[in-house]
């Protein structure tokens, strides 16, 4: 077996001298030694970039998909829309008067909202995996768990905000949170000795809405960093592969 495998290196050794002094340009070099990089198992760049950027296009997707269904945001906790920061005491103070079910539809009609808006996202990541340049694949490839996360925060969220934010004033008018939350702000301010409180509904739950898909993005790139089972092709198992070598 020993035997074997030297022939095998020095037939390898053999073509790599033969193939060198043969070529006519180092463009001629550069691709030879391309072909050795997939010979020997590492990605080549074009490898590295497809093979990234297919991950992303994945997570990004599985996110937006997750967070456009029927409870995305409401059923899950780490991204459940609540009363805004400012707002908590109007709500623990209805819910201490037996308004609760007030609070429990404006909170529903929130995330409802939230879940019309996330329908959009999916093109505008698209568009930001399409504008990478190689130098953004490495750095993400080889940086933190979060490093696609942080990515698409920085390229992604001015165009998000733009896109989410009328879909999410009309979803909010169209699931009536606006009038939920006018009934709770006006029982709220009738009640004696209470600071007023006046949020930009629409605002805020555009902020929440992106956070929270930052989120289910970060536990996406999370997953295929770490579980071999979520690299689905041989490209996403060849990449991930190396970056693991690559970081150790």
């Amino acid at each position: 077996m020993k035997l074997q495998l030297g022939a095998k290196a020095f037939s390898f050794l053999l073509l790599v001298i033969f193939s060198l002094t043969s070529c006519q340009s180092t463009a001629q070099i550069g691709k030879f030694l391309e072909k050795a990089g997939q010979v020997t198992g590492n990605p080549t760049s074009s490898e590295i970039s497809s093979g990234l950027k297919e991950a992303l296009e994945k997570g990004t997707g599985i996110s937006s998909d997750r967070l456009s269904l029927e409870n995305g945001y409401l059923g899950n906790l780490d991204v459940k829309i609540l009363f805004p920061e400012e707002a908590r005491q109007v709500e623990r103070t209805l819910r201490n008067l037996g308004l609760g079910s007030m609070c429990d539809q404006v909170i529903t009609s929130l995330n409802r909202a939230a879940e019309d808006a996330a329908k959009e996202a999916k093109p505008i990541f698209t568009d930001a995996i399409k504008q990478m340049s190689f130098q953004d694949v490495q750095q993400i490839l080889l940086g933190e768990n979060n490093a696609a996360t942080q990515y698409f925060q920085r390229t992604t969220t001015s165009s998000l905000s733009e896109k989410f934010s009328p879909i999410i004033d009309n979803s909010l008018k169209k699931v009536n949170a606006t009038k939920y939350w006018d009934d709770v702000m006006t029982r709220y301010n009738k009640v004696p000795m209470v600071k007023p409180v006046n949020t930009n509904l629409g605002a805020y739950v555009t902020e929440k809405a992106i956070q929270g898909l930052f989120v289910e993005i970060a536990k996406e790139e999370l997953k295929i960093r770490q579980q071999v089972s979520a690299r689905t092709s041989p490209l996403l198992q060849k990449v991930f592969g190396y970056a693991e070598k690559e970081r150790k």
